[in-house]
């Protein structure tokens, strides 16, 4: 038997672990996982209140799978139900979508869009994202020419389950005899949000309160944006919510996601953290609470994860120890 040169079992060892690598990839990607994350948010004697996030489903006619697997999440039955964004990757992704969404209608639940519920998915070379600012590698030209989606039947079909639109918006929430405060933007990462203008919390008997014992405002936005999240949090937000990064969707086990395809720092890619940080003095539990989700999806010219498993997520909002 010939011996093979050393430098041919280097190549074909290497074209084997890619090929490994890859099919892991497409694996992953089609591996939804449920993660439940206590978020201590409420003020002393509240009673805990669960929320489903659901976020970048980008949907077409041909994730099935991922409609029947939201459709399943219906059996946890959640108090709320919050939906931040790009559902859509292509307008055949519509149908499916209103029979994803179609089980939890009957929840009450609030949502915000995306920039794929607005304009169809198109190719990129992956490497943009590698840039500080993906979008500076996009031609206006090309940008100007993407077909637009059937935002305003993705809008219509949540509005019609009576979950309330929070598109640079303010809005309440009532669960069971309790309500609470709700703020939201558009898409910050196609610059279309609008912060809304301030307003003061009510302070009825009816409120869920919040750990500074104020009445609890939560705040949606797709990409999570340092302006925006500053913005909530000077508005008195207990806890924000947004998608959009997919958790960095090509990570490194042990360093985490490479990229958040926003001004978001690398250590909050995905899962609860505080915003601002922390400062020196400063009591933890006073800080506004960010939820990013790693999403459900991805573009359908990527569709690859690795080290970050797609996920919804059940946050079960309780008092603060």
């Amino acid at each position: 038997m010939t011996d093979m040169p050393p430098h041919r079992i280097a190549m074909l060892g290497g074209l084997a672990a890619g090929v490994g690598l890859l099919g892991y990839a497409l694996f992953e990607a089609h591996s939804p996982v449920l993660r439940r994350i206590d978020v201590p948010v409420l003020a002393a004697g509240e009673r805990p209140l669960t929320i489903l996030h659901l976020s970048d489903l980008h949907l077409t006619d041909r994730t099935e799978a991922r409609v029947a697997w939201v459709r399943r999440l219906a059996q946890i039955r959640p108090d709320i139900v919050v939906n931040t964004g790009d559902n859509l990757s292509f307008a055949s992704g519509l149908e499916p979508l209103g029979r994803a969404l179609a089980p939890f209608a009957h929840l009450p639940g609030a949502f915000v869009m995306g920039d794929h519920d607005y304009r169809t998915t198109v190719f990129k070379l992956p490497t943009r994202y590698l840039r500080r600012d993906p979008r500076s590698g996009d031609d206006p030209e090309q940008e100007a020419a993407v077909q637009a989606l059937p935002w305003r039947e993705v809008r219509d079909l949540q509005t019609a389950g009576g979950w309330v639109d929070l598109t640079n918006a303010r809005g309440r929430i009532t669960v069971g005899d309790r309500h609470i405060e709700l703020v939201g933007t558009d898409d910050p990462h196609v610059d279309r949000d609008v912060f809304p203008p301030s307003a003061p919390a009510g302070d009825d008997a009816t409120a869920v309160r919040d750990f500074a014992g104020r009445p609890l405002r939560l705040g949606l936005v797709h990409a999570p944006y340092r302006r925006v999240l500053d913005a909530m949090s000077d508005d008195g937000v207990g806890l924000a919510i947004a998608g959009h990064t997919h958790g960095g969707q090509l990570c490194l086990p042990g360093y985490g996601a490479l990229v958040t395809n926003c001004d978001l720092d690398r250590g909050r890619a995905s899962g609860l953290s505080r915003w601002p940080d922390t400062r020196p003095g400063d009591e933890a539990n006073t800080r506004m609470l960010l939820h990013v989700s790693a999403g459900l999806g991805t573009s359908p010219y990527t569709p690859v994860r690795v080290a970050c498993r797609p996920e919804a997520t059940l946050l079960t909002l309780r008092p603060v120890d």
